[in-house]
């Protein structure tokens, strides 16, 4: 039987480790830009969403196009910054910084019931982050819709937020009350008070997931409660 060196094993191992690295190197650069197009369809389909337009990867990027009419980004005090794209802005790491340093997108979505005001959104649930985006009529305090999503949420619990069940509640109530005060929506444990319109009912099991979204909504919408109060009707 044929022996080998240590140093000749040793030098295959080593091109082999050079190969493999090359072609994974190689692969990860091939499938990047078809990656960064799947999150990208991904995101407009969750904004379609927020305004109830259903789409698949197929045809998202025909319906963002046709139902997205206009995207800018703002600051805290509500005014347009020019020089930045709504859509490439991660909201996560907005939200890390003081609120005004914060860049903000806008997305406004144009249906037969009118323009509709897209935000979006980005907290922590129980066991990871969670998000979505929420859509107001013109008014700029009555919800339209939302969509909510989750990375490592528990499937039956915490992972019910990205459920219809619980994200169609959500629609028609207000996050200002009738003095024009930002109030947000609770997500109340054992249920909301029937006709409140700044509440809907937590998940049962997941209370921390419901309480970390509820965080989430109040955190976010005040960053932009300057816009909202100054383009309201």
């Amino acid at each position: 039987m044929k022996k080998f060196s240590n140093i000749y094993i040793f030098s295959f191992a080593s091109i082999m480790v050079i190969v493999v690295a090359a072609v994974l190197s190689v692969a990860a650069l091939i499938l990047q830009p078809l990656q960064e197009r799947n999150v990208a369809i991904e995101k407009m389909r969750n904004i379609l969403s927020s305004i109830q337009v259903q789409s698949t990867a197929a045809d998202a990027q025909e319906k963002y196009n046709q139902y997205i009419v206009e995207t800018f980004v703002i600051n805290s005090e509500g005014e347009k910054i020019e020089g930045f794209d709504a859509f490439t802005i991660d909201m996560r790491a907005e939200m890390r910084k003081p609120l005004e340093e914060r860049h903000l997108p806008v997305f406004v979505g144009m249906k037969n019931d009118g323009r509709k005001i897209i935000v979006p959104l980005h907290g922590k649930g129980l066991w990871g982050p969670i998000y979505g985006y929420l859509a107001l009529e013109e008014d700029m305090k009555t919800i339209y819709g939302v969509n909510f999503g989750h990375d490592k949420e528990t499937p039956g619990l915490g992972a019910e937020i990205s459920e219809s069940w619980f994200q169609e509640p959500f629609a028609g109530k207000s996050i200002f009350d009738e003095s024009g005060r930002f109030t947000s929506i609770e997500v109340e444990r054992g249920g909301a008070e029937p006709g409140d319109p700044h509440a809907v009912d937590a998940i049962s099991g997941g209370t921390i997931t419901s309480k970390g979204l509820e965080s989430m909504l109040y955190d976010c919408l005040l960053s932009y409660e300057s816009y909202f109060k100054k383009e309201g009707i």
